[in-house]
């Protein structure tokens, strides 16, 4: 199920564009196209809800495994000081796209604590960082994480 007008819908179906990173029947993970820090991914469930109190049990649990697998595959891909794993509901919370998601942040000491990007990363910049992740994501899973 998808919701009008739900960007991460569309992402889900192929109508906006992303840098995909890992996807599996249930969930989708992706580059944060204004990130707040090199490597952040979001981790969405592919069917619409619209936060925490809305998701089922499956999906979550779903979410909730493959944000594990990728905070090992970032760790791994790009070295960071420690992830920050957020995961907003309502707009008093911050939430600014209502459809659930977690937030996979690599942080280094010394770094702002932010959860919202102000400006676009680069595509090309992107798209590498997508490829290194996926490809560390894929050695993780091998391990059996």
């Amino acid at each position: 199920m998808s919701e009008p007008g739900c960007i991460f819908c569309a992402i889900v179906a192929g109508r906006a564009p992303c840098h995909r990173v890992h996807e599996d029947e249930r969930t989708l993970t992706f580059m944060d196209l204004f990130p707040v820090g090199k490597g952040h991914l979001l981790v969405i469930p592919k069917q619409h809800a619209t936060s925490l109190f809305e998701v089922d049990e499956e999906t979550l649990l779903a979410v909730a495994r493959n944000s594990r697998v990728l905070a090992h595959a970032l760790r791994e891909a790009l070295g960071p000081d420690g992830i920050g794993v957020h995961q907003l509901n309502g707009s008093a919370a911050g939430q600014t796209v209502f459809h659930y998601h977690m937030h996979l942040i690599p942080r280094n000491h010394g770094d702002p604590l932010a959860l919202h990007g102000r400006t676009q990363g680069e595509e090309a910049e992107l798209a590498a960082l997508a490829a290194q992740i996926a490809a560390a994501r894929d050695r993780v899973a091998i391990r059996s994480v």
